[in-house]
């Protein structure tokens, strides 16, 4: 079975195309301001290069970057209303009231709490005041509210003030897009709300996007299924995407990461992916990215979705570098996608990261003459620099004392020394500028159950074979083939503050993905 793997990062779109678990070809093109023009190009380049027939591939797989450049940017978001169930409870802390103002203000600042939510237990805080609600929404549509995020106080336990809300929406805002924390973010008020603002904020663009990707690849003549990564590495289908796009925001670090297992074999390391803008470092542990265990920032907005424990710098092979021969500086501001244009050794007049790295003699990329005047000493101390500052994120992921190998990985990874500090090896496998791309070939489909159990006296392990159990279903419900399906991890924690014994119980299950029928 072909599979065609497509990551798009801030300087290269990358293709890949395997068969089995073997690498049969990868290509690069720049990523383009509309990313979905140098998508097109990356599978040309691709399908000219093997001479592809697009009937032979089973399923296209793509990690994009349209949903998380869009938030940092603070552009194309849609006009959302943030609407809390909680009173007379959380009027303290109001939906946004965390957000960074130019984010708040662009998707409208529309924050409202109404009566409802729950106590940990599934009890009622008040009921639902349906007058109340609708005239919420009526005056959230008069200033101009397009998308809908409703939350409700421990939603995860009790969902039945956001299903009735997306009910009431559906009859009085007929195709109004509707975004329900219980089914994005996790246990934390504020973490899961803040994700289903920003998903909901990023639905219009969800739908254009989708439809964009989708067209890319029909126009070249592929009919196989086409799925988008997640930030936990597993896949999901085009129609849950347009629902969810938060899901894909951190898609380009994980699939480097599992691409960097594939590759290297190693499923317990820490993986250096440089690209062209920046450098993320995360750590692997059996075969998967490690999970952060706190809220996540993005753009400066704390949530608590699914998202990999990951450090960047603004280090990559586009970065510009000044102060060479004194005091170096590399990054954060880089030349991104236009590095063929602007870096010294393409003919360009900007001294990058790249140009540094042949200079020194560690790269053979474009016009190594047009660099010849630079010093090589100078070179190889921003190349120390670059040595330390990676060596530094490696050392702080790390859990223990003891060195741990490292995979480096991307295009700009000729910045990675053969030794680093904190590193027990620095590994280049094969294809390594190509692993985002391989990652996002090979994910596989996954279900996760994460909420609060009240577990009775001696029904410990019968609590969390139905929660192992209801991952697995959840699993094979978006598209895993049921023998393929495996836990791959299980955290448990009493939560002592609450009465009932009551437990925090959290499963992941993942399988290979299933062509034989539809995908959810």
């Amino acid at each position: 079975m072909h599979r065609l793997g497509i990551d798009v990062g801030g300087t290269n779109t990358d293709a890949v195309l395997l068969e089995g678990s073997k690498v049969v070809a990868a290509t690069k093109a720049p990523t383009t301001p509309d990313v979905t023009s140098g998508i097109t190009a990356a599978i040309t380049n691709l399908t000219t290069a093997t001479g592809l027939d697009p009937r032979d591939v089973a399923a296209v797989m793509i990690g994009t970057t349209h949903f998380i450049n869009a938030l940092v940017e603070g552009t194309r978001l849609t006009p959302t209303a943030a609407i809390r169930f909680g009173l007379p409870a959380t009027s303290a802390l109001p939906p946004l009231v965390d957000w960074p103002d130019r984010l708040s203000s662009a998707i409208g600042g529309l924050s409202f709490l109404c009566h409802g939510g729950h106590e940990y237990d599934g009890s009622r805080i008040a009921d639902l005041d349906e007058v109340e609600f609708r005239a919420v929404l009526d005056k959230a549509v008069s200033a101009g509210a397009r998308s809908f995020a409703i939350s409700s106080v421990f939603s995860p336990v009790n969902a039945e003030f956001e299903l009735r809300a997306a009910e009431i929406i559906a009859e009085q805002l007929p195709n109004a897009p509707v975004s329900l924390s219980h089914e994005i973010g996790r246990m934390g008020l504020l973490g899961r709300e803040n994700a289903t603002v920003i998903n909901a904020a990023l639905r219009e663009l969800a739908e254009t996007v989708t439809h964009g990707l989708t067209g890319a690849v029909r126009g070249l003549g592929f009919t196989a299924p086409v799925f988008l990564s997640q930030n936990d590495g597993t896949l999901m289908d085009v129609d849950y995407a347009r629902r969810y796009p938060v899901a894909t925001f951190a898609s380009g670090p994980t699939n480097s990461m599992r691409g960097a297992a594939f590759l290297s074999g190693l499923r317990d390391c820490a993986v250096v992916d440089v690209g062209g803008t920046t450098t993320d470092v995360g750590i692997l542990q059996n075969g998967f990215p490690r999970e952060a265990s706190v809220d996540v920032a993005v753009a400066g907005i704390q949530t608590n979705f699914r998202m990999p424990d990951v450090l960047s710098i603004g280090i990559g092979g586009g970065s510009r570098v000044t102060g060479l021969g004194s005091e170096p500086q590399v990054g954060p501001q880089s030349v991104g996608y236009r590095l063929t244009e602007q870096a010294l050794v393409f003919g360009g007049d900007v001294l990058t990261a790249t140009d540094v790295a042949v200079a020194a003699g560690v790269a053979d990329i474009g016009d190594r003459g047009r660099v010849a005047q630079l010093d090589q000493g100078a070179a190889r101390a921003v190349l120390d620099h670059v040595a330390e500052r990676m060596a530094e994120l490696v050392d702080r992921m790390r859990i223990s004392a003891d060195p741990i190998p490292v995979v480096a990985v991307g295009g700009g990874s000729i910045l990675v020394p053969d030794v680093l500090a904190s590193a027990s090896e620095v590994l280049r496998p094969e294809h390594f500028p190509a692993a985002n791309a391989i990652g996002a070939a090979i994910a596989e489909v996954g279900g996760e159950v994460d909420r609060v159990f009240s577990i009775d006296p001696g029904r410990r392990d019968t609590v969390r074979d139905e929660a192992r159990q209801e991952a697995v279903d959840r699993a094979v419900a978006a598209g895993a083939r049921p023998e393929s399906v495996r836990v791959v991890d299980i955290e448990e924690v009493p939560l002592a503050y609450l009465p009932g014994n009551a437990t925090r119980i959290r499963v992941k299950a993942v399988g290979e993905l299933s062509l034989g029928g539809s995908n959810a």
